[in-house]
C-alpha cells in the first residue's frame, strides 16, 4: 500500500537546496500542467471514475486536487512575499474532493486552469533573487515555518507525486 500512496516515496525535506535543484523545482512545475494533460487525455469516463488505489481518489477527483492544491500554493508563494511570515490557512483536501464542483466539471477545466496557473506560478518563481528564497509562511498545523526553498520542492514532488499515482494505475491497469 506504501507504494500505492507514495509512488515516488514521501516527500523529505532538505536543510537547503542548491540553485541547480530550485531551477528542476520550477521546471517541474513548469511542465506539470502538459504532463499531467498527456497522461490523462486518452482515460474514458470509466477510467475518470477509478481511483488510483484502494481507498484512494478517482482520476477526476486527483486532478481536480492538484489544482486545488496548485491554487493555495501559489497564494502561499505570493503571500510569503508580500508579507512578514504569514500564516496560512490549511483546508481539507479530502473534503473539497467531495464537493460539487469536483463531481460535476470536465477535467479539462482543470487542466485549463492548471496550464494557465503555472505560467503565472513559474513567471513569479523566476523572479525570485537570492535572500527572498528564505522568505517564510507559518504553517499552524505542523507549527513551523517554511521558506519558499523547501516549498518549491514541495510543490515540486506534489506535482509528480500525483502524476506517478495516474501513470501506475494506467500501466498496473494495461491502459496504454
Amino acid at each position: 500500500m506504501e507504494a500505492l500512496k507514495y509512488p515516488i516515496g514521501r516527500f523529505q525535506a532538505k536543510a537547503d537546496y542548491t540553485p541547480e535543484e530550485l531551477q528542476r523545482f520550477i521546471n517541474d512545475i513548469r511542465y506539470l500542467p502538459s504532463l499531467l494533460e498527456i497522461t490523462v487525455q486518452t482515460l474514458d469516463q470509466a477510467q475518470l471514475d477509478t481511483p488510483y488505489r484502494p481507498e484512494g481518489w478517482t482520476v477526476t477527483q486527483l486532478v481536480h486536487h492538484v489544482a486545488d492544491s496548485h491554487l493555495n500554493a501559489y497564494t502561499r508563494f505570493k503571500l510569503a512575499l508580500t508579507e512578514d511570515n504569514p500564516t496560512i490557512k490549511p483546508y481539507d483536501e479530502a473534503a473539497w474532493a467531495e464537493l460539487e464542483d469536483v463531481k460535476t466539471t470536465p477535467i479539462n477545466v482543470s487542466i485549463t486552469l492548471l496550464h494557465a496557473l503555472h505560467t503565472r506560478w513559474t513567471a513569479l518563481l523566476k523572479s525570485i533573487e537570492g535572500e527572498q528564497w528564505e522568505r517564510t509562511v507559518f504553517h499552524p498545523e505542523s507549527k513551523k515555518e517554511i521558506n519558499l526553498k523547501t516549498l518549491a520542492a514541495t510543490y515540486s514532488w506534489h506535482g509528480l507525486h500525483h502524476l506517478a499515482h495516474v501513470t501506475g494505475l494506467k500501466e498496473r491497469m494495461n491502459w496504454d
